[in-house]
């Protein structure tokens, strides 16, 4: 996956960040629990990125 994934990514928890804190403020718990589902779901996004980063690292540290 690309730089434009890890961006999109970035944009989904900065997204789940202040629909979190618009909850906080309104004191609506279905808006906080959206913003954590929002900041969940990018991190386990970017965790994959990361696991695909790291197998491309080896893969090309085999290929030198």
């Amino acid at each position: 996956m690309g730089i434009g994934d890890k961006i999109s990514n970035k944009a989904q928890e900065a997204k789940g960040k202040i629909q979190e804190k618009v909850g906080d403020a309104r004191n609506d718990p279905n808006q906080q629990a959206e913003g954590q589902a929002n900041q969940a779901e990018a991190g386990v996004k970017q965790g994959g990125e990361n696991i695909k980063d790291a197998a491309r690292n080896v893969k090309d540290g085999f290929s030198n």
